[in-house]
């Protein structure tokens, strides 16, 4: 496994290794940040970060060795720190000034462009948003007329997708804390790893 440096896809999680077909049971292990591996019925959630007391990541399992922790700055700003107290970078989150709309997310890396995490289907141009807009409605359409949901009661609701910006590059995705992908070689992992600590 990479080390945490280079982690591309990663989970918020306590599980090591998730129920599948071959595997009729989850095993457990601490909070930590976990990177997925092996096939969907080998899946192993492999730690990389292990979380400690007050939103601080620990490279190591007994929380010995500090890899990152957060100051409050505001009621919605944080600055993510390195073991020596130095400033990795910020995290804030925008609150929407409509009541229904959910908040945006910022994160800023000393010599980065800032990052801007929204809504994945609110993002792009006019002509893709029309384009998203009219893909979910044939996805409501086909779910509706297949009857998904009309047994066993409700379904689960997918975690929000934000779609992670700097100009017009995509530096990373995250839906929830359930599944994040960073495509930015150049973003601190750190950061990544944090914004699931506050957003959780």
């Amino acid at each position: 496994m990479p080390g945490w440096e280079s982690v591309r896809e990663f989970t918020l999680s306590n599980v090591e290794r998730p129920a599948t077909r071959s595997r009729n049971r989850i095993e457990w292990g601490p909070n930590a940040i976990r990177v997925p591996s092996g096939s969907k019925d080998e899946r192993v959630l492999t730690a990389c970060a292990y979380v400690g007391p007050d939103r601080t990541l620990y490279v190591d399992a007994e929380l010995t060795q500090l890899l990152c922790g957060v100051v409050r700055l505001s009621d919605h700003g944080w600055s993510v720190v390195d073991a020596n107290g130095t400033e990795i970078g910020t995290i804030t989150r925008l609150p929407s000034s409509r009541p229904l709309v959910r908040p945006n997310w910022r994160i800023t890396q000393p010599g980065r462009p800032e990052l801007l995490g929204r809504t994945e289907w609110l993002t792009g141009s006019p002509a893709r948003l029309a384009a998203k807009a009219a893909g979910r409605l044939l996805v409501g359409v086909l779910d509706g007329l297949t009857g998904i949901g009309d047994e066993g009661g409700d379904q689960p609701v997918k975690a929000r997708t934000l779609e992670w910006r700097a100009g017009d590059e995509v530096a990373m995705y995250s839906e929830g804390t359930n599944v994040v992908t960073v495509t930015a070689d150049w973003l601190d992992r750190r950061l990544a790893f944090t914004y699931c600590l506050i957003a959780k």
